[in-house]
């Protein structure tokens, strides 16, 4: 009943999408919920090539179902994580700056779905141009990066503009099966969700911040801020944001290289690779170096609440839906009530539509 353009494209059950959070989509997550029957996108922007290609063995000691790994192209490892998708036949390959022709012409030809993620119309267009086999529109609700368009004007627009040449999925403020009804009565092919799959029993994330979370019991709670790299992001407020928020410019450049050397020293990159990488990102995307160091080293920020259950001193990337959260279900129980609501209203529209 659920089958769409997307199932059929990425060979999973139903038109569900969990996506590629850094420190949060693992093994145990994309298995979880590759199990239960959604299609689950593996980390591998924030970590090195060997601990993304250590993932993509364990992940399929533990699945037999498909599933994709994200990426950037501003990455210094990012022709690395392309050469471990080929090598090992993963199904798609989902990113947020396209990483060009060249790349993309080489993932279409080793059958590698790429499916970006956008938060305007004329990107959405570009990306099609580009070669993209889906698009994931993520609206202003959406958790990390995001745009200004709400889901519910965007999607549309969207649809309209690409939705006859390929799939079209919506994410930013989903959580339940009414969303996944909303979502495709809007002509999308499925749902993507990030901060909900976040929110199960299946995720890495610490009991500490997970308490965070679900402290949040106000979608308002979740703000747009520029204070990490000059992008707009939703995050929860909290501590650390704060002193973001209010640090001058010296403060930020103590806080940039600071969490550049631990970056270095996680990822075993030079300090000249780690300044090339920032000096990309600022020519790409008309940051000052400041904010592009931000951007390089905020993987460390974000690791601090993320991994070392630290919610006060690190960020909490988050979409609006954490206001509306209350509970942490298996990412079984999850896609099972999904489903489960989304039927149950399909058989009701249905049931009246005949009555009528």
């Amino acid at each position: 009943m659920l089958e769409t353009r997307l199932t059929k494209l990425l060979g999973c059950r139903y038109p569900i999408v969990q996506t590629a959070m850094g420190w949060v989509a693992d093994p145990k997550l994309v298995s979880a919920s590759c199990n239960a029957g959604a299609f689950g996108f593996l980390a591998g922007a924030t970590i090195p090539a060997d601990k993304v290609e250590a993932n993509i063995q364990e992940l399929k000691s533990l699945t037999d179902r498909p599933f994709g790994i994200n990426f950037h192209m501003y990455q210094p490892n990012a022709e690395d994580i392309v050469d471990l998708v080929v090598s090992y036949k993963i199904a798609a390959v989902s990113y947020s700056r396209s990483p060009g022709k060249d790349m993309i012409r080489r993932l279409k030809k080793a059958d590698v779905v790429c499916m970006p993620t956008v938060g305007l119309p004329k990107h959405a267009l570009k990306a099609v141009e580009l070669g993209a086999d889906a698009v994931t529109i993520q609206g202003a609700e959406g958790g990390g990066h995001t745009g200004a368009i709400p889901t519910t004007l965007l999607l549309p627009a969207v649809v309209d503009l690409v939705g006859k040449d390929v799939p079209v999925i919506a994410a930013g403020g989903f959580r339940d099966g009414r969303g996944l009804i909303s979502a495709l009565a809007n002509g999308a092919d499925g749902i993507a969700m990030g901060t909900r799959f976040m929110m199960t029993k299946d995720s890495p994330t610490p009991q500490e911040t997970l308490e965070r979370y679900l402290s949040c019991n106000n979608p308002a709670e979740v703000v747009v801020s520029r204070a990490i790299d000059g992008i707009p992001q939703r995050m929860i407020l909290n501590e650390m944001l704060s002193t973001l928020e209010e640090a001058g410019v010296l403060k930020k450049w103590v806080i940039a290289i600071k969490n550049g050397l631990a970056y270095r020293k996680f990822t075993g990159l030079s300090v000249m690779e780690l300044f090339r990488s920032a000096l990309k990102m600022s020519s790409g995307n008309d940051l000052t170096v400041v904010q592009s160091m931000m951007a390089a080293n905020a993987p460390m920020i974000i690791q601090r609440a993320m991994v070392d259950g630290d919610p006060a001193n690190g960020v909490l990337p988050s979409g609006q839906v954490a206001g509306l959260i209350d509970e942490l279900l298996s990412c079984e129980e999850l896609v099972r009530e999904i489903v489960s609501e989304a039927e149950q209203i399909l058989a009701e529209f249905s049931l009246r539509a005949s009555s009528g």
